[in-house]
């Protein structure tokens, strides 16, 4: 049995993390992973119990009064965390391969119906694939495994074994979770999708549709611009075109790879297909070529169990009440973490974006919204959720460099890219969804109204055909409304200077309020 002795410390610094106060006894995670030295990524917050008789939130502790304290045990602790912290896959995953299985069978003896232990128990068997030598419970009410006080759930799945609901988002190979938070509470309740489609269904049916084509187009030379790249405009037009038909295509193994074709169209020096070696973010050393990692891939070697779980989780939330925000933020940012592919992870990681939130009809049937656009202009912010995930687990993968200059991962690592929490990430993708809908679609369709007054204004000003006429005005939208020198000296060289500046007050006229 477990020395209960070992869950009793009193530390002013846990994992470079410092208390915000003397004294403090460590609760819950915190207490589970120093007694068993878990080496696990630090969550967000953790609990400790505070001398004070007051309950707060600093520096990323939970403090509760000594009355929360919990008892000195394996159960008292697990206890704790589940009630106040919520399920943490993570470290649950990393103390149940450490403890005794007879320890987790011993809990549930000791209280058959409890609702603790009953969830205990089931958190065990599904983590761990095995089941205890135990008898089914015969009492005790339903439980949920997750309280959805404390996270967002999945669809329920009665597990009759344990008389515990199943609703935890996703499937032992792949469950991210997500913290429930005032922002993401707030941003469920505005109802954005509403919102959009209440202000699309007041647009003209052909403004709307020149509208969809420009936000494809924009959204996929965006999210090439977010690689560093530019691609010929065949190539920006046939991703956009992929990117429309997002949501029509069942998640697969064979979907992935066709949009990875679409999107590299010469495999002469990139692998097709899943990787097949190592993989990782980041520079090389100048002089030695050795990598320098900012994010690493998971194994090559866990890449089919990993795909094979966030394909599944992906139906399992397909068809569920899910907030499908939340449901593309775990689907699309797991993949990115994953970095399955040697090139092209980061558009497919947007794409499944769009996937997921037309897959739940979130979207306006016909309309993406250029999400990625957003993400272009908030790129500082993007890099910093990423690394929100990728900075903290470098420490617990251990690698060499390769004589080809990656990296060769020499430990087991899949926990890290199953079981994480994603609510950094759902709420940096419902910020951009919501200036998506607030500002970048409305801003898009008025521009498209505007330009089609100031079109017609030239038509019947001047007669110039339709060529020259949106050339013009193209020239005017990159000087600001004026026609520069260099455009009066050449295409528009038969223009007079009267009729220049009838067509600039005019076009300040239209595009003012812009």
């Amino acid at each position: 049995m477990t020395d209960y002795n070992q869950f009793s410390h009193v530390l002013n610094v846990f994992h470079g993390r410092h208390l915000p106060e003397d004294g403090a006894l460590l609760a819950g995670y915190a207490a589970l992973m120093e007694a068993y030295d878990l080496k696990v990524p630090l969550p967000e917050l953790l609990a400790a119990i505070s001398k004070k008789h007051k309950k707060y939130q600093q520096n990323g502790w939970m403090m509760f009064t000594p009355r929360h304290a919990p008892h000195d045990s394996l159960y008292g602790h697990l206890t704790f965390a589940l009630k106040y912290e919520g399920v943490n896959l993570a470290i649950l995953k990393a103390l149940f391969d450490t403890v005794d299985a007879k320890e987790i069978a011993n809990i549930v003896k000791m209280e058959p119906t409890g609702s603790y232990s009953r969830r205990i128990w089931f958190l065990y068997e599904w983590l761990q694939g095995v089941q205890l030598e135990l008898p089914e419970a015969a009492k005790g009410n339903l439980v949920d495994a997750l309280d959805s006080k404390l996270q967002y759930p999945g669809p329920a799945r009665l597990s009759k074994r344990h008389r515990v609901k199943n609703n935890l988002p996703g499937v032992p190979a792949f469950c991210p979770t997500i913290r429930r938070t005032a922002k993401l509470d707030q941003f469920i309740e505005m109802n954005l999708n509403e919102k959009a489609r209440a202000a699309l269904s007041a647009v003209h049916p052909d403004v709307l549709m020149r509208a969809a084509a420009f936000m494809l187009l924009k959204d996929s030379k965006a999210s090439f611009a977010i690689e560093g790249e530019t691609p010929p405009q065949t190539r920006a037009e046939r991703w956009g075109q992929a990117i429309g038909q997002a949501g029509t295509n069942t998640l697969s193994h064979d979907e992935l790879l066709r949009l990875q074709q679409i999107i590299i169209s010469d495999f002469r020096f990139t692998h097709l297909g899943y990787r097949n070696e190592g993989g990782f973010i980041g520079e090389h050393e100048r002089t030695t070529g050795r990598p320098i990692p900012d994010h690493i891939s998971s194994r090559w070697q866990d890449l089919l169990t990993l795909m094979d779980g966030l394909i599944e989780t992906n139906e399992l939330l397909k068809e569920s009440d899910m907030n499908a925000v939340l449901a593309s933020a775990i689907i699309a940012f797991g993949f990115v973490f994953i970095h399955p592919y040697e090139d092209g992870n980061g558009r497919i990681h947007r794409y499944l974006i769009h996937h997921v939130l037309a897959e739940k009809k979130f979207t306006p049937t016909n309309i993406v919204f250029p999400v990625s656009a957003v993400i272009l202009n908030r790129i500082i912010d993007y890099r910093k959720t990423l690394e929100s995930y990728s900075r903290p687990r470098l420490q617990f993968v251990k690698w060499r460099a390769t004589e080809k200059g990656n990296v060769e991962v020499l430990n087991d690592t899949i926990n890290l890219y199953r079981y994480f929490d994603a609510t950094r990430q759902a709420e940096f993708l419902y910020e951009c969804i919501e200036e998506t809908i607030k500002i970048t679609l409305p801003e898009e369709v008025d521009y498209l109204k505007k330009y089609d007054e100031m079109k017609i204004f030239v038509k019947n000003y001047i007669d110039m055909p339709d060529r020259l006429t949106d050339l013009l005005i193209r020239f005017m939208n990159h000087e600001n409304g004026i026609l520069s020198n260099r455009a009066k000296r050449k295409e528009f060289s038969a223009l007079k200077e009267d009729e220049i500046k009838t067509l600039e007050r005019k076009y300040a006229e239209i595009f003012s309020t812009r």
